[in-house]
């Protein structure tokens, strides 16, 4: 558990779907989130919150056909962990806790079934299939979460899932 500062919840947990396609490129959704300072971009895995009652997997498959359009029926493995405290990450939260999950599927179309307007209202603004050497050798201004993406992901993919969670950073 994250501890808290008063007035703020101690964590914002999402399942987080790391989806591969045939030829190894995951698919990321672009966050245009605004900040005072001006609007940061993030280039993020397909994930969100776990609403009440709701198991992290059932969280997984209704994200995944609300904001790309994919149905997932098996329980895709668990393959990443990250814990991160700071405050200011995710708004109203002091960190977050994200659980990653592999699902493999064909080259598809992302259109889920939220509206254009829901997915500006979670800061969505574009989905991208990339190859981890695109990623690895990007120098622009947007950003990757996590940001070093291309390393546990070119291991993901050379050496399949893990045992257990990798435990990763910001």
């Amino acid at each position: 558990m994250i501890e808290t500062a008063p007035g703020r919840r101690s964590e914002n947990h999402s399942p987080i779907k790391i989806v591969l396609d045939e030829g190894d490129r995951i698919l990321l959704c672009r966050h245009a989130i605004p900040k005072p300072t001006g609007t940061v971009v993030v280039w993020a895995a397909p994930g969100g919150g776990i609403e009440r009652d709701e198991t992290p997997l059932a969280a997984l498959r209704r994200e995944l056909h609300e904001e790309v359009g994919l149905a997932v029926d098996s329980d895709p493995p668990h393959v990443w962990h990250q814990q991160v405290v700071a405050p200011g990450l995710a708004s109203g939260y002091d960190g977050v806790v994200n659980d990653y999950f592999l699902v493999r599927t064909p080259s598809f179309q992302p259109r889920g079934a939220m509206s254009d307007d829901k997915l500006a209202a979670e800061n969505i603004d574009g989905f991208r299939w990339w190859k981890p050497q695109d990623i690895a050798n990007y120098r622009g201004s947007e950003l990757f979460s996590p940001r070093d993406l291309a390393t546990p992901l070119t291991a993901l993919i050379a050496d399949g899932a893990p045992a257990r969670p990798v435990q990763l950073g910001l």
